[in-house]
Order: structure tokens, then sequence, then C-alpha cells
């Protein structure tokens, strides 16, 4: 599929406002909110858009403590990874997961309530899982640039 510049203009304004009505996103853009309305189902359609979410104050749902885990796995087996992606999917502190190049395999983001539910996490979890070998997390001092939108650049 072939982006306008107005689709990526809707993409960026979706972004940041994706509750924004078709006719607010249409006067952004100079068009109608039936316009509007069709290029967004489009970029829907078309899996550009893959969805819309609220975005939690973790501190107010009572997540205070928010790190980073880098997983180094002792053996590399089609069972052993697919276990592991299937416990990242069962446990709801670990938001992100992903495979990586270098030192680490995976790295993942997780948000809990305290220091003790991060230990518990790391030492009940994920070093008795048969395949991890190592285990390093780093504990987030400050959030100072929370997700940003994606750039959507003229390709």
């Amino acid at each position: 599929m072939t982006l306008d510049s107005t689709d990526r203009r809707l993409l960026q304004l979706l972004q940041t406002d994706a509750q924004a009505t078709a006719q607010a996103l249409g006067d952004r853009l100079n068009l109608s909110a039936s316009q509007t309305g069709r290029r967004r189902q489009r970029l829907e359609e078309e899996g550009i858009v893959t969805g819309y979410r609220a975005a939690l104050d973790p501190e107010r749902v009572g997540l205070t403590v928010e790190a980073f885990i880098q997983i180094t796995m002792a053996t590399h087996t089609q069972k052993n990874a697919a276990d592991f992606v299937r416990l990242t999917h069962r446990r709801s502190e670990i938001v992100t997961a992903w495979t990586l190049t270098g030192d680490a395999d995976y790295l993942l983001r997780v948000f809990v309530r305290d220091l003790s539910a991060l230990n518990a996490l790391v030492q009940d979890v994920l070093l008795p899982h048969p395949a991890v070998n190592r285990v390093q997390s780093q504990i987030v001092m400050d959030r100072i640039k929370l997700d940003a939108p994606l750039p959507v650049l003229d390709v």
C-alpha cells in the first residue's frame, strides 16, 4: 500500500489522539469527515493501524517499579525458545518482550508493584526456567520520554 502525505499526517494525528472524531481529524487535514473516515478505515484494514488502547499511569494503578530484564539462554533449542515465549505471554507483569542480537537473547520490559515483586519474578519465575542461563535487570529510575509516536516518514 502506498501512503500519500495525507495518510502520513492522519497517522501522526491518530498516534497522538486515537479518540479524535473523523470530523476533528478532517478539520486538521482539510478533508470532510467521510473522506477522513474512509482513509482511517483503509489504514486499519491494511494493517497499518493495528489497534487502539488507553495509556495508563503505572503508579496510579499500583505499579511503582519498571524494569528491563535481559535474558541469556543456556540452550538454544526450538522447544526451550517456545517454552520461554509462552512464559512471557502468561506473565502479566511482562508487558513487552523482544528477541535481540548481541549478548542477551531476550529483553523484557516489566512493571511490578515493588522491588519484592521484581525479586519474586526474577528468582521464582525467570531463573528457574530450564533454558535460562543468566538474568540481568535494570530498574528504571525516571521515565524521561514516554513511548512516542512512530515517525511516519516520506519514503
